[in-house]
């Protein structure tokens, strides 16, 4: 009989600290998972290390190595690759609470059905504090863009999605060059089609490495502008709030402007707010090209 769940988690170069991830799954009071590591083109020890565990038997593993793609590149091998009915990602520098697997498989068994996309719960720091705040406790079912947009619910939230929906939302786009496309893309899609299961619990803990893609966020926007201009439009698009509308339309504007794309006013899927949002999406471009800083305060 197959697990119900696959933890999957993309790596690079993070051999030091993919043990955490490893030493919590070994700890799980339910074994109904599978673990997949996505390696995208570590040059460290990370294969000796994950053929080591292999070998120990203790934790059902299966790693795919592939050419580095970045972490959008990542997660469209893992749904390619994922064959049970739930899938959570824990990165690499995350590690589970030792009862997750358990509340997760039996929450959704008593709650889930094909009317949901699967179920959102909490990060928390290591020492225990909730990443950002809580979802409302009356709140028992909502789309992640609702969450955040009209329930003003902060900071990442862990996600598990039925795998039908994953594999059959279309990928991230890889742009030449670039190595990173906001993952929030797809669950935009699917919030179109189900909401989420509403779990308000910690299920995982989360360090925000010096190395991560979370501290370097505008490092990863100009590295990425194809990718981010591409997401900001799905983003306008499916904007819950006019507030939401207007912010996304400020970056779409700032990452047009990056890539050199004159139309980018004609492409965007809402003409009048973009003409709106347009001179602060000016004044954004100017900043993220010139500022020093490295990241913004997340606000999810």
């Amino acid at each position: 009989m197959s697990p119900t769940l696959t933890v999957f988690t993309p790596t690079y170069n993070r051999a030091y600290t993919l043990h955490l991830c490893y030493e919590s799954l070994k700890r799980q009071s339910s074994k109904d998972f599978v673990w997949l590591i996505i390696d995208d083109g570590s040059t460290d020890d990370t294969k000796g290390l994950i053929d080591t565990w292999m070998e120990e038997n203790i934790v059902p593993i299966r790693y795919h190595y592939q050419e580095n793609q970045g972490m959008h590149g990542a997660h469209n091998a893992a749904y390619e690759l994922i064959d049970t009915e739930l899938n959570v990602c824990i990165d690499s520098d995350d590690y589970m609470a030792d009862d997750t697997v358990e509340r997760i498989v039996s929450f959704w068994k008593n709650h889930g059905s094909v009317k949901y996309a699967g179920l959102v719960g909490l990060d928390a720091t290591p020492e225990g504090t909730i990443i950002g705040t809580k979802m409302p406790d009356h709140l028992k079912e909502s789309t992640l863009s609702n969450l955040y947009g009209k329930h003003k619910v902060k900071g990442d939230k862990k996600l598990v999605y039925r795998t039908e929906l994953t594999k059959n939302t279309p990928p991230y786009p890889v742009f030449p060059g670039e190595k990173y496309c906001p993952l929030s893309y797809k669950y935009i899609l699917i919030d179109q089609q189900y909401p989420l299961l509403v779990m308000n619990e910690i299920l995982c803990y989360v360090e925000y490495l010096p190395d991560g893609s979370s501290m370097n966020i505008i490092n990863q926007y100009k590295k990425n502008p194809n990718g981010f201009a591409f997401f900001r439009k799905v983003a306008i698009q499916y904007a819950p709030t006019f507030k939401e509308r207007i912010r996304e339309s400020m970056h779409y504007v700032a990452s047009s402007l990056m890539i050199g794309n004159k139309k980018f006013l004609y492409e965007s899927p809402k003409f009048f707010t973009t003409l709106l949002a347009a001179p602060f999406g000016i004044l954004l471009y100017f900043y993220i090209t010139r500022t020093n800083k490295a990241t913004v305060l997340k606000s999810g």
